[in-house]
């Protein structure tokens, strides 16, 4: 679909200090010119640009977004930096393929401090692709409200997303095409449907506090003598609290494809003791 030809895209360029940066800056000394709508956020390193980023990015309203680093075993910052870019940006273009946007939007380059003309040069070229693309969304046939709704779904699971592929997103290999085979279709879509979702049964819950004392991120609501209740906007789903819960509660249920049901009102919360429960 080509796009009317006065849409100007609004685009975000991530781009590291020590190369991407620098290329950029010999660009603008030499009055190499590229598309002014074009926005540039300089970073220490291209490894240090994560998914939450880009789902923000484009959150916002960004049409596309450029990740650029120095050249593979050139990093300047941190040995490997580029290398954790290089899988964390295939990964990303998996996830927006997933939810229906054109992962053409998302585009990783290696620039040196000394190539001023390359630089404008994929500038250049990427804000011509984005430009034939249209704007993000309506392109590619999905509403403002739907778009949103699926991209803050993928950003909630970031989190889940970096703990069972730990391995893979630490992958540094000189062989670059290993990359585009890291992440298979049907193990991203897998990985999605089988999101899990933790739920503290009010019923088994007795207020241990044991969960809350352990949770990484503090998403357990929880008061002594109070049923305890995950807050699922913080929850990472690490699965610390179903394996902190001591067995003889068992009240943290692991829920696969699923959403957790409705916490308990808090004036419901107070937890009766099975002893005193038998006395009464």
């Amino acid at each position: 679909m080509s796009a009317d030809a006065n849409f100007k895209p609004k685009m975000l360029g991530i781009i590291c200090n020590w190369c991407c940066y620098g290329g950029a800056d010999l660009c603008g000394v030499s009055r190499f010119q590229y598309p002014t709508y074009i926005r540039l956020i300089r970073v220490m390193c291209s490894g240090r640009v994560d998914l939450k980023f880009i789902f923000r990015a484009f959150l916002t309203g960004q049409d596309a977004v450029f990740v650029g680093g120095c050249h593979i075993n050139d990093c300047h910052y941190n040995p490997e930096g580029n290398y954790d870019a290089y899988s964390m940006v295939t990964f990303c273009r998996k996830l927006l393929e997933h939810i229906g946007i054109n992962p053409k939007r998302l585009r990783l380059e290696w620039v040196s401090a000394g190539e001023g003309i390359r630089f404008s040069q994929i500038m250049n070229e990427f804000s011509r692709e984005i430009q034939e693309l249209g704007p993000l969304g309506s392109s590619e046939g999905i509403d403002e409200a739907e778009l949103k709704s699926r991209l803050e779904e993928m950003a909630k699971l970031i989190p889940y997303f970096k703990l069972e592929k730990m391995k893979e997103l630490a992958v540094h290999d000189h062989d670059e095409t290993l990359y585009e085979g890291l992440f298979p279709t049907e193990e991203v879509e897998r990985l999605i449907r089988e999101a899990p979702s933790y739920y503290i049964d009010p019923e088994k819950c007795q207020a241990c506090m044991t969960c809350a004392r352990k949770c990484p991120v503090e998403a357990i609501i929880s008061a002594k003598g109070q049923v305890h209740v995950v807050d699922q906007e913080k929850c990472i789903k690490c699965g610390t609290c179903f394996a902190a819960c001591p067995p003889k509660f068992g009240a943290v249920t692991k829920l696969i494809g699923q959403p957790a049901p409705p916490p308990l009102p808090e004036g419901q919360r107070a937890v009766v003791r099975k002893g005193k429960e038998a006395t009464a």
